[in-house]
């Protein structure tokens, strides 16, 4: 009855944790669920009134297919002020999330057999996007010793005749692993020597930055791969829409035409009354996004260091995002208070949600085993329990040796 190709992807396992800890919420149980991935912080009053305003003057129609002319334009003039990147509205889509965007472009543009490089830890839709648009995802292991970032002796290694997309994430999820100007020079002197080779630059959590960290995008750093460079944003993470679906991109003015074309044939245009929100979003007041910071960044220090006091963990800094990405290696073959035995990450965050009402996401569903993933986008109360609990569960288990 279903097609082949379900076989080869999964669920997401961020929404199979988030399901899950919302069914045993249900249930009646305690559980703190830090597996979404999303801001807890409301949608400022200034979007929220743009989309009132644009319902009360009926603009509830259908759209141009890939965004209005008005959210073209404010994504035109963001990419100019905040990246150095010289786009045209011509050379814009819009799409009803970032995902959406990322899907269509590989609807777009991958054969059979063609290769994604994929840095692990990396997204968990990236894979599965890619199979389902009939490519071979291929990930590349980042190492610890480099901040689970990926290097220019890696990528050279990695490319074949039928490479046809390198995926970068940065600010990353999960790791919020942030590339440097330098670093990222480094990959396009890689890149400039296969100049066959596309290059998707996700940048949804370029605002969420900490410590003084820079922000750089592969496009501003290296203009000369422009041509090849899908770059991609959304109101989701800075400005606390992830209900509102607007997801946008720049990059090769053919690839952007095909994008629309998929786009006209399933979904057609993004929501019209959240496109209008999101106008509002990229040409309004941005102070509350500092804000927002300064509280993710409280939130990320208390969470480092109490995961770096638990017996059998180990927690490195992230640069940006709300999650942190921390080790459970330690643990690995341990027994639980009942007997069962840690036998990977994926045993450890069941551990965690059996025993101690604590929802995280197992690193095997990043491309990375033993490690786990916490958002740290709730409240200090929660984060505060969460730790308190992780601790007593892991003095709980019986360390061999």
């Amino acid at each position: 009855m279903l097609a082949n190709r379900l076989n080869a992807i999964k669920p997401s396992p961020t929404v199979v944790v988030s399901n899950l800890a919302e069914q045993l919420k249900r249930e009646g149980k305690d559980v703190i669920n830090l597996g979404e991935g999303e801001p807890d912080f409301d949608t400022p009053d200034h979007i929220k009134e743009a989309a009132v305003k644009a319902i009360a003057e009926n603009r509830t129609r259908y759209t141009q297919v890939d965004g209005i002319d008005e959210l073209k334009r404010a994504v035109v003039e963001k990419f100019a002020r905040e990246n150095n990147i010289e786009c045209g509205p011509q050379s814009v889509t819009v799409g009803s999330g970032a995902k959406h965007v990322i899907y269509n472009a590989f609807m777009a543009t991958l054969d059979p057999a063609d290769e994604v490089l994929i840095p692990a830890p990396y997204w968990v839709s990236y894979p599965d996007m890619v199979l389902l648009a009939g490519g071979v995802p291929v990930p590349i292991d980042c190492t610890a010793d480099a901040r689970l970032k990926l290097r220019a002796e890696q990528l050279e290694a990695a490319i074949t005749p039928r490479t046809k997309w390198l995926v970068m994430n940065s600010p990353s999820n999960p790791a919020g692993a942030t590339y440097s100007k330098q670093e990222l020079l480094e990959l396009a002197e890689v890149l400039v020597r296969h100049d066959d080779i596309l290059i998707l630059m996700d940048d949804i959590y370029e605002h969420i930055v900490f410590d003084n960290c820079e922000f750089r995008t592969l496009a501003e750093v290296a203009p000369e791969l422009q041509h090849r460079i899908l770059t991609l944003n959304g109101v989701s993470k800075a400005y606390c829409m992830t209900g509102w679906r607007i997801g946008y991109a720049t990059g090769p003015e053919q690839m952007i035409k095909a994008i629309s074309s998929i786009q006209s044939h399933s979904t057609s245009n993004p929501n019209s009354v959240a496109q209008y929100a999101a106008v509002a979003a990229l040409t309004g007041p941005t102070d509350f996004i500092a804000s927002n910071n300064r509280r993710f960044s409280e939130r990320r220090d208390y969470v480092v260091e109490s995961l770096n006091r638990i017996r059998g963990l180990n927690c490195t800094t992230p640069e940006g995002a709300f999650f942190v990405f921390p080790s459970c290696s330690a643990l690995i073959g341990a027994t639980c208070p009942d007997g069962q035995q840690i036998g990977s990450d994926v045993d450890f965050v069941n551990y965690l949600l059996r025993d101690a009402g604590v929802a995280t996401v197992p690193g095997a569903a990043f491309g990375t085993d033993r490690f786990f993933r916490i958002s740290f986008a709730t409240s200090m109360e929660n984060l505060k329990l969460a730790m308190r609990r992780i601790e007593s569960a892991c003095e709980a288990l019986q360390i061999a040796g």
